[in-house]
């Protein structure tokens, strides 16, 4: 009967440190980088970074920044909510819409259409950050597309 053929073991897994045989082009071309199984390779590819309350360990590809609710809420702690929105430039507009119906009337300023709801506000001279409302027009989409795109 024939004797089984192994080989002696020439380095040790990273992860979990069991002695193995790799050929020595496998370990050159890998850097050292030698595993046992895909196992151990798995684990050595997960990113993790630590809980910001407690230091638990979370795997980073999920961008938490706590490992559970409760340390969310410790976390979150002091935090007030004043419910301001001082950025929120859809409010803002919103109100100079306001405005311009109380100034012009809720309709379309070139065919007259009432239907307030989707009336819309157009910038003469194309610039949203001009606000003035000299430069602004109420009107319905279809007379706002025309303006745009039908010149």
């Amino acid at each position: 009967m024939a004797e089984q053929y192994n080989r002696r073991p020439n380095t040790e897994c990273l992860i979990c440190g069991k002695m193995i045989y790799k050929r020595p082009s496998a370990i050159k071309e890998s850097k050292g980088r030698v595993f046992c199984s895909s196992i151990c390779y798995g684990i050595s590819c997960r990113k993790e970074k630590a809980c910001l309350v407690c230091g638990k360990l979370i795997l980073a590809s999920l961008h938490r920044k706590t490992c559970s609710r409760s340390c969310s809420n410790k976390n979150r702690e002091g935090i007030k909510c004043t419910g301001a929105r001082p950025k929120d430039k859809a409010t803002d507009l919103r109100r100079i819409k306001i405005k311009l119906f109380k100034i012009r009337g809720e309709r379309c300023e070139v065919c007259g259409y009432n239907k307030s709801e989707i009336i819309q506000v157009h910038h003469k001279n194309r610039n949203r950050k001009d606000n003035n409302f000299v430069n602004l027009e109420l009107l319905c989409p279809n007379c706002h597309y025309e303006e745009h795109y039908l010149l």
